[in-house]
């Protein structure tokens, strides 16, 4: 059983790391550019808000280290990431992304990491952590939804990449394996929410990989809106 544990962990932790790698050509497209364009860097905040805390979990539970080791490699591409928007971003997005850095990522992990660290003990401790990072991760795995609803919208596949679909597929399957395994609930509810979504997502491109989405889309009673493709 504990070797079959490490195999599926050592699985979870390189399906983590695509994931974490898989926007590398979105930022490819910021340095040649010199500009962040449209791209948002709320996403990207969240994500190493959500990794710190996984990283902190690991330390402190024991037997946990392949979940501390992943997020933390999570935390050292996400700094990266927010430090490229804050330096090719303009510069009203530049100063946003910086407050947002300075309240989510430093102010409230700072501050989770005081209160549980002083206040709280053991299980305590653990217990109060596991549910922050379920919350984030829940959160995290229920962003596409938005991406889904116009899948169905347009009939278009254009709007949901595949490879973020099947990494969040995986990724769900694997940890939530490996949760129930160890038995850590925080870990196996919210990975068992994204393997749901991420298998919801790859039924949706079944349906509508070749369906031809339209060019317009109604705005209004008499008004029509081309249909734009989004950032990935």
């Amino acid at each position: 059983m504990g070797g079959l544990i490490l195999i599926l962990g050592v699985i979870g932790n390189v399906i983590s790391v695509l994931m974490f790698v898989s926007p590398m050509k979105t930022f490819v497209r910021v340095v040649k550019s010199g500009s962040t364009e449209e791209f948002e860097s709320l996403p990207y905040i969240c994500t190493l808000l959500n990794s710190a805390l996984w990283t902190y979990y690991g330390i402190i539970k024991p037997g946990s280290y392949l979940v501390a080791t992943v997020n933390g490699f999570g935390v050292v591409v996400e700094i990266i990431y927010v430090a490229l928007f804050l330096l090719f971003a303009p510069p009203f997005k530049k100063r946003r992304t910086a407050i947002l850095l300075g309240v989510v990522d430093i102010g409230f992990f700072t501050a989770a990491v005081l209160v549980t660290y002083l206040l709280l003990h053991g299980d305590m401790r653990i217990n109060a952590i596991g549910f922050m990072c379920s919350a984030l991760n829940i959160i995290m795995y229920a962003s596409p939804l938005a991406a889904m609803k116009t899948v169905v919208t347009t009939k278009s596949v254009e709007y949901m990449p595949f490879l973020l679909s099947f990494f969040f597929f995986l990724n769900g399957g694997v940890w939530t394996f490996y949760a129930v395994l160890v038995k850590d609930w925080f870990l196996g509810v919210p990975n068992g929410i994204g393997f749901v979504l991420g298998t919801l997502q790859l039924v949706l491109y079944a349906i509508y990989i070749n369906s031809k989405p339209p060019k317009y889309l109604p705005v209004g009673r008499w008004q029509k809106e081309p249909l734009l493709p989004q950032h990935s």
